[in-house]
């Protein structure tokens, strides 16, 4: 029986002719291969090569042996490149589910750390709504989803991302452009857009509202926040908007303005129970939870700056 060393070390023997070119190839010393050889066909009985003038040829007899060596070697190499294919992602595909409001900005902060480790990597984003994103996971259409809410079923698990706060936001020229604060009571001064009390933000809103017996005028209803964003831009009211979705400058043409009650909230990756994750989508969980976490409001008796959000 060769072992792959002995198999590897014949080869490169036959492949370059001579004691010194094997040892080249395999960046090791000539006499290690020489002895090696010299073991090799000892131990099998068989002589492998011919000596002439200093190199080695196949003998008759080894041929058909040489063959096989050509046979088990190649499959090393197929072996080789489809670890490296693995290691690079190519034979894969990562397939995650977002909310909108994380998928906006975090997300493809996320996949760009993602990307950049696995380059071959395919990959696949769907964005749903938080009652579509129990089939997705339940019937296995993906492997995770980035969560504003957590959900309770006995069919998924839950896994903190990192914790939030709601802004105001308002177009440039606006009363309220340019203040650090502003309350729940100012707020409802105004037209708001998009407060849904069934919406997991809207409800943070919603609850002070109600506390403070807060009236509010709803002039336009809209759930995703790229959507309350435009329309803000384009004057036609005020909104509530999570950190996450106008982070980094995410959408600019808009003011971000602190609320003066607490209105902290949390984010999670929901998985299906049970299902064993592959390591793409451990390494998109790690690179998202530390974009969000980077951004997150201090967890002491100070708050974060806002997001930043540019002008134009």
């Amino acid at each position: 029986m060769m072992t792959l060393r002995q198999v590897e070390v014949i080869r490169a023997v036959m492949v370059t002719g001579t004691i010194g070119g094997a040892a080249k190839l395999l960046n090791v010393s000539a006499p290690g291969i020489s002895r090696l050889v010299k073991y090799t066909e000892r131990s099998l009985g068989i002589r492998f090569f011919q000596r002439q003038n200093g190199r080695y040829f196949p003998t008759l007899e080894a041929e058909n042996i040489f063959e096989q060596i050509n046979g088990v070697y190649k499959k090393v190499d197929d072996l080789s490149e489809i670890i490296s294919k693995i290691g690079r992602g190519g034979l894969s595909e990562l397939r995650i589910g977002s909310v909108p409001s994380i998928s906006q900005v975090m997300v493809p902060r996320a996949i760009e750390r993602v990307r950049r480790r696995y380059p071959d990597l395919g990959i696949d984003i769907n964005i749903l709504k938080l009652e579509e994103a129990i089939d997705y996971l339940m019937l296995g259409r993906g492997e995770c989803v980035a969560m504003s809410y957590r959900l309770e079923h006995s069919g998924l698990d839950f896994m903190p991302l990192a914790s939030g706060e709601l802004y105001c936001i308002v177009p440039p020229g606006h009363e309220l452009a340019g203040r650090k604060q502003v309350s729940a009571a100012e707020i409802t001064r105004y037209p708001l857009i998009g407060i849904d009390p069934n919406d997991p933000y809207g409800r943070i809103m919603a609850e002070i509202f109600a506390r403070h017996r807060l009236e509010y005028n709803i002039t336009i209803r809209a759930r995703f926040g790229t959507t309350v964003c435009a329309l803000v831009k384009a004057g036609l009211g005020i909104a509530i908007i999570d950190q996450f979705t106008v982070a980094h400058g995410g959408y600019p043409g808009i003011e971000l303005i602190k609320i003066t009650e607490p209105t902290r909230f949390d984010t999670y990756i929901a998985v299906k129970r049970g299902a064993p994750l592959s390591l793409h989508v451990e390494y998109f969980i790690e690179s998202l939870r530390a974009e969000m976490r980077a951004v997150e409001p201090s967890r002491g008796k100070g708050r974060a700056a806002p997001p930043r959000a540019r002008k134009r």
